[in-house]
């Protein structure tokens, strides 16, 4: 394993990058010696996408729709629907100041209900999948509770699912600090934990699903004749998020562009193109799952 060290003004992170970077020329053999181009597909769904049980079932399908066309998956997902705010509000019930620990531990509730729901959704659709805790999935992270920053990533288990064939789903907003605790990385943390994790795995794009079409010129809830950004910058999202877009997390976005990992934004609700995020000198078109 390689690991990059980076800097930066509001956090440090180590992410622990795989020893080769895996290519959409790369693949594998199948018993019969065909060559099979494979890519590597991290996505990402939020509350929104699986916030009821056909909502689960339906993101269900899209995974292994992804999975039947060839791809490699790895998948984070977030808290069902108001699972979060719920959490709080019930943890305020009990302690009007409830220690950091302790809420942290109970804020990780969320995801992983959504992880495990998802793999079994996935199992009834006659698919494989396991489900990993962002400590199992080895998110390493200060000891800041509420507001972690991501140290280090390193997907041994996350890795050996995939090698067998599976799709593995991943809780995001969590980790561990060296002490073992559970920790949370804030909102928006789900965004920032799945590209965390596609540059650890050396994945070919990190797809965002949210429920709206992409990027938009403004919110398209809000503003009907808001019209679609097809390709944008890192910069240009950046200065959009940095102003109050909710699209994308700030910190999830400068992760992006650190380690020039291709985002795809797009909505669970519909097949449409969305908004891809690359790097420059990257053709958007080369970009698996398109």
């Amino acid at each position: 394993m390689v690991g990059a060290m980076e800097s930066h003004a509001r956090f440090h992170i180590i992410i622990t990058l795989p020893a080769y970077t895996k290519t959409r020329t790369e693949g594998r053999f199948t018993r019969q010696e065909d060559w099979i181009a494979v890519a590597l597909i991290v996505q990402k769904y939020g509350g929104s996408s699986v916030a009821d049980p056909d909502s689960i079932k339906r993101v269900a399908r899209r995974i292994i729709e992804t999975k039947n066309a060839g791809n490699d998956v790895a998948v984070v997902v977030s808290a069902m629907g108001d699972t979060t705010d719920d959490l709080i509000d019930q943890a305020l019930s009990i302690d009007s100041d409830p220690p950091a620990r302790e809420m942290d531990m109970l804020m990780t509730a969320g995801e992983r209900i959504s992880m495990s729901l998802l793999a079994m959704a996935i199992h009834a659709a006659g698919s494989h999948a396991y489900s990993f805790t962002g400590s199992q999935a080895g998110f390493m992270t200060d000891a800041q509770f509420g507001a972690a920053h991501i140290r280090a990533v390193k997907p041994d288990r996350v890795r050996r699912a995939l090698d067998k064939g599976s799709v593995a789903i991943v809780a995001g907003f969590q980790g561990e600090n060296e002490r073992g605790d559970a920790t949370t990385l804030g909102r928006g943390g789900s965004d920032t934990s799945a590209v965390a994790l596609a540059v650890a795995l050396g994945a070919d794009v990190c797809e965002i699903y949210t429920d709206v079409d992409g990027v938009f010129t403004a919110d398209p809830r809000i503003v009907p004749t808001a019209r679609r950004i097809p390709v944008i910058g890192y910069d240009e999202i950046l200065e959009m998020s940095s102003c109050g877009s909710k699209v994308l997390a700030l910190r999830c976005v400068e992760y992006a562009q650190r380690f020039k990992m291709p985002l795809h934004v797009r909505s669970s609700f519909s097949h449409r193109s969305g908004t891809l995020v690359v790097p420059e000198g990257v053709d958007p078109h080369t970009l698996p799952n398109l």
